[in-house]
């Protein structure tokens, strides 16, 4: 593990022969005779290493003004034989370790070593939690990949306009999170949030939910307001809109061509003013192709769109939401968080998630409670489709998801990749295209 040093000894060949065992061992490091040469060296560097006597300022003294200027910054203490009880004041003030002259040289590197990846692992934690806390101004998306940061960017700019929007992606991408976010973000915001699970609605019922109905329109009814009417002065989400009846789309297309709705059982004209955003799972473009969905329904909903992408094209993104389920699962359930090694990463990257984030919750709550994952289940999604039974089948979607990681890892540089990868970048490019990967 890398970092940088600095070393803190009086003694010159003390000095110079720790400084040449950590530089063996792969670290950068400097030396200072005093700890006012380490102090006014500039910023602290990853670690410090330093003798607890010292001219001028003391060890001790060297570790307070080291943890005023970065409490993170881990100090190590080297003590001789009769000034271990000071050394234990050190820890006490938080010193990360101390070691006795003379110490065992592999013993000093592992304790560098530790005290460097609990610093990288409170880094970590902290990233985490700024992500974490940035989450609700983002609308609950929480990520950091190209496809997460463009999908925020396209909510912020569509966020200031009031055109309709339809927001596709597949089961469990997190469609409706996009859709209260663009709501959130806009001028409609103080207004209501009104959604509509089009696949839900029996077909005989539609058209009272969507439009209302006024009193003595049918035996027993009162004045009702429709959904239209409901979502007015704010927004309407038509979820799953593919599922609507054929029958009651030409209804709602002169409805949101007008912005004017008609109460079932009346012929009073009512003003809407709604912002309407439609989800699917399903390509409404190739619907159209096929008269499932109308095509003239379809445009007016679409004045912009927005593709949400699975789960398994966000790389590290995977790894990040996992964690932060996960220990939200754990202080539900009062349980101690597990650690997700090196070995639990590798594999949640490499699993397709058909389910997506909706399957990746799921698996994080089990984790958090002790139970291993269960293996992933067949779904819908693009990897699944390209994931057959055969062996060259399965060794093509692991190759792609790969990939796409490696690509995501590398911010969408190839030659990086590439080289990541271990392959010639025509090979990679093949590959790219091969598989439709976007890059």
């Amino acid at each position: 593990m890398s970092g940088l040093i600095h070393v803190v000894e009086d003694d010159g060949d003390h000095c110079a022969a720790l400084c040449d065992m950590l530089s063996a061992a792969g670290y950068a490091v400097s030396g200072f005779g005093t700890a006012r040469a380490a102090l006014d060296a500039g910023p602290l560097p990853d670690l410090v290493i330093t003798d607890l006597r010292l001219p001028g300022l003391s060890g001790q003294e060297m570790l307070a003004a080291a943890r005023d200027r970065d409490p993170d910054c881990p100090v190590i203490m080297i003590t001789g034989h009769g000034d271990v009880s000071q050394a234990v004041q050190a820890m006490r003030a938080g010193a990360e370790d101390f070691l006795e002259k003379p110490y065992d040289g592999m013993h000093l590197l592992m304790v560098v070593e530790r005290a460097l990846r609990a610093r990288a692992a409170r880094a970590e934690i902290q990233r985490l939690q700024t992500e974490i806390t940035q989450t609700d101004r983002r609308g609950g998306l929480l990520g950091q990949s190209a496809a997460m940061r463009a999908l925020q960017e396209a909510i912020a700019a569509l966020a200031q306009t009031d055109l309709d929007i339809v927001i596709s992606g597949e089961t469990g991408t997190g469609k409706e999170l996009v859709a209260r976010a663009l709501h959130d973000g806009s001028a409609r915001a103080g207004g209501p949030f009104v959604a509509v699970n089009c696949a839900a609605l029996p077909e005989d019922l539609f058209e009272i939910e969507i439009f209302g109905h006024v009193e003595g329109a049918f035996p027993g009814a009162r004045d009702k307001p429709g959904k239209l009417e409901a979502a007015s002065g704010g927004t309407l989400m038509l979820d799953e809109v593919e599922a609507m009846p054929a029958g009651i789309q030409p209804k709602l297309l002169r409805a949101l061509q007008e912005r004017q709705v008609v109460r079932l059982g009346e012929n009073d004209l009512r003003p809407l003013d709604i912002h309407v955003i439609a989800t699917s799972k399903s390509d409404l473009r190739q619907l159209t192709l096929d008269g499932s969905f109308r095509a003239d329904l379809f445009y007016r909903l679409a004045g912009a769109e927005i593709a949400v992408e699975p789960l398994r094209a966000r790389g590290e993104d995977i790894v990040l939401l996992f964690s932060h389920f996960a220990r939200l699962a754990a202080g539900r359930y009062g349980r101690e968080l597990p650690e997700i090694d090196y070995a639990m990463k590798q594999r949640l990257m490499r699993r397709p998630w058909p389910g997506n984030v909706r399957e990746l919750k799921a698996a994080a709550e089990r984790f958090a409670l002790g139970l291993d994952l269960p293996e992933s289940g067949a779904g819908n999604g693009a990897a699944l489709a390209t994931e057959g039974d055969t062996l060259t089948e399965k060794v093509s979607a692991f190759e792609a998801r790969e990939i796409r990681a490696t690509l995501e890892r590398c911010r969408g540089n190839t030659e990086r990749a590439a080289r990541a990868l271990g392959i010639a970048r025509r090979t990679l490019n093949d590959k790219i295209s091969r598989y439709g990967i976007r890059v």
